[in-house]
């Protein structure tokens, strides 16, 4: 039972000296640049997805 105790000490004293946590401005800075990303990731599948429906419509027509 000691072990465990001394286990989470150890992982307080990790996060509370050791951890260097960001600040609230370098915080949203990141998130928005990751729900850019992400609506940009969203937008290209969207265009990918729109083009290959269109092509193999246009395929299946011209085959059948």
């Amino acid at each position: 039972m000691s072990k465990i105790i001394n286990y989470f000490k150890d992982v307080q004293n990790e996060l509370v000296n050791k951890t260097s946590w960001p600040s609230w401005s370098e915080l949203s800075n990141s998130a928005i640049v990751v729900m850019v990303a992400s609506v940009i990731i969203a937008l290209v599948v969207f265009a990918m997805d729109f083009c290959f429906e269109h092509l193999l419509k246009f395929v299946y027509n011209v085959l059948y």
